[in-house]
């Protein structure tokens, strides 16, 4: 349920490296939880660290394309 479309039409909507973010944000978000609520694990202040650059490199990567992904209005159609 939670996978990247990491084939060929996830990669004509999205770039390999916005495909690549996109894992490694669903990669950590599944694996915090795991790692403190069933491996007993103490939450670390290294966990927000890394969600912050996670954070921060799906920032960079999607700031220039969410208007190619946006519909474009009707009346711009020709």
């Amino acid at each position: 349920m939670l996978q990247v479309p990491a084939n060929r039409i996830g990669y004509t909507e999205l770039s390999l490296g916005q495909l690549k973010i996109i894992q490694e944000a669903i990669a950590l978000t599944v694996f915090v939880p795991f790692a403190v609520l069933y491996m007993k694990e103490p939450l670390k202040l290294d966990y927000l660290w890394a969600a912050l650059c996670i954070v921060g490199a799906l920032y960079f990567m999607f700031r220039g394309s969410t208007a190619e992904l946006l519909p474009q209005p009707l009346d711009s159609v020709k």
